[in-house]
């Protein structure tokens, strides 16, 4: 029966989701409280620079083109992508990296390069996530988390060790250098938990990685975004900006639509693409699944605190993507999840978009987009802002050797303030909750309310979880639950 659907927020997942209700032969609009779709993957433009403010790796370059093609369409239909070689590089010190290439053999190369006998190791460690991924990622998680039943088939009754053990217990047992070690655990930030509290199943994520390589779409992620939106108004969903959803209307146990900026909207069906934790605060008390007890038990993934910058020449020594891990990985890691602070001596992550195309930068300038990962809730002040961007600036123009400072236009910062207010994240995280072996499949909110018929929920907080490839999946999921 052909239903009226809202859909809350317009990110992947939502986009997702209203795709597949729409070839369902339903009426679907997309209500986004900001001025453009896209959801956290939104874009910031200035004085010709292009920055992605959310997601700016795309991996798992099969999921995004298994969605396009639920609906008989390419994903070259819509954007174009660019193998990036390297796909990313890793400093440890003062002009010391590691460079993951654009191929396997490659990567063996550079492991070989770093540890003698390693890229025989990498060889197994690959095989078997290259396994994983085949398990996870063409099958489990097209699950809709509702039975424990789910992850029990042939397949994973064989995996049952790698589900107890951890990704840096089975990474640090065959790799002893820690150069390579931090390499191969980096992938699981994605995830958004530690190493060691994530699942060794979740190796998957380094077939991700160094199996199928690191892209680029032509003019940044916000054309995967652009490219999604296009597709839905062929489709037909209707897009409405700069709509704040204020309530969830329920009647006798059913939503019966929303209230957005003081309106009410009649539909048949709600579904919300919005924080988890946010949409079932548009709802009554004894409304809600899930109480505020239960939120804050979780482990959520990390928030960031984000620099845009503008420089006035082109930056010498690093890649597209480009990691320093010059510190302590270990200390930085506890600053998140233990006790929650502002780490001492962070991580950070530095993304060149110009370097590989020239759309994101005026010619012979360069777009610096840098990324601290941060403990989700802590104290977010300008003073604190500005105290990290000097530190990890001089350790960049220490690290490559060379003179940043003298060349910026402007920057621009984004942290846990702007996530809450922006996007009404839960403590201001960035990536969702994290995919602890506790908080996997259907371990995770429902997809579907337990109090409020008619009413769902997609994306990151949700099944299978964080990352836009998941996304996707998650709107697939929900969709088949709706219909």
């Amino acid at each position: 029966m052909k239903k009226n659907i809202i859909i809350i927020g317009s990110g992947f997942s939502s986009i997702s989701a209203a795709c597949y209700l729409a070839k369902a032969g339903h009426t679907v609009q997309i209500l986004e409280k900001n001025s453009t779709p896209g959801g956290r993957a939104r874009q910031f433009k200035k004085d010709g620079f292009t920055f992605d403010i959310g997601p700016s790796w795309y991996w798992m370059p099969d999921v995004f083109e298994k969605f396009f093609g639920d609906f008989d369409r390419k994903v070259s239909d819509y954007y174009t992508l660019e193998k990036l070689d390297p796909g990313y590089e890793v400093y440890f010190d003062q002009m010391e990296s590691i460079k993951i290439g654009d191929t396997l053999e490659k990567i063996y190369t550079a492991f070989e390069a770093e540890e003698k006998g390693s890229a025989v190791k990498l060889k197994k460690f690959i095989k078997k996530a290259e396994d994983n991924y085949n398990i996870a990622i063409k099958d489990l998680v097209y699950r809709p988390g509702i039975s424990p039943l789910e992850l029990v088939t042939p397949a994973t009754i064989k995996k049952v060790g790698y589900f107890l053990s951890t990704i840096k217990k089975e990474v640090t047992k065959e790799f002893k250098n820690e150069r390579l070690a931090q390499i191969l655990q980096f992938p699981v930030l994605f995830l958004g938990a530690k190493p060691s509290n994530t699942p060794a199943f979740y190796n998957f994520m380094n077939f991700a990685d160094f199996g199928l390589g690191t892209w680029h779409p032509d003019k940044g992620m916000y054309s995967v975004v652009e490219g999604m939106v296009q597709m839905a108004k062929e489709l037909g969903v209707q897009f409405s900006t700069g709509q704040n959803v204020e309530t969830i209307c329920v009647e006798n146990g059913k939503a019966t639509g929303v209230i957005a900026n003081g309106v009410p909207i009649d539909a048949d069906v709600v579904v919300s693409g919005a924080d988890y934790n946010h949409s079932e605060s548009l709802l009554k008390p004894k409304e809600r699944g899930y109480t505020d007890a239960y939120w804050d038990k979780k482990v959520f993934a990390p928030s960031s605190l984000l620099f845009f910058i503008g420089l006035d020449k082109k930056v010498e020594n690093v890649s597209h993507h480009t990691l320093f891990f010059d510190v302590d990985f270990d200390a930085h890691a506890r600053s998140i999840y233990d006790t929650p602070e502002w780490p001492k001596d962070p991580l950070f992550y530095g993304n060149f978009p110009s370097i590989t195309d020239s759309a994101m930068a005026p010619e012979g300038k360069e777009a610096c987009f840098l990324l601290i990962p941060i403990g989700p809730g802590i104290e977010d002040t300008q003073e604190m802002r500005d105290q990290y961007f000097d530190m990890v600036i001089e350790r960049l123009e220490h690290l490559t050797k060379q003179s940043i400072k003298e060349a910026i236009l402007f920057k621009e910062s984004f942290c846990v303030n702007d996530f809450v207010s922006e996007y009404n994240s839960y403590k201001g995280n960035a990536y969702g909750m994290a995919n602890t072996l506790l908080q996997t499949a259907f371990l995770r909110p429902k997809l579907k309310s337990k109090k409020v018929e008619n009413l769902f929920f997609t994306g990151q907080l949700t099944v299978p979880g964080p990352g836009v490839p998941p996304a996707l999946i998650s709107g697939k999921l929900v969709a088949s639950l709706v219909d």
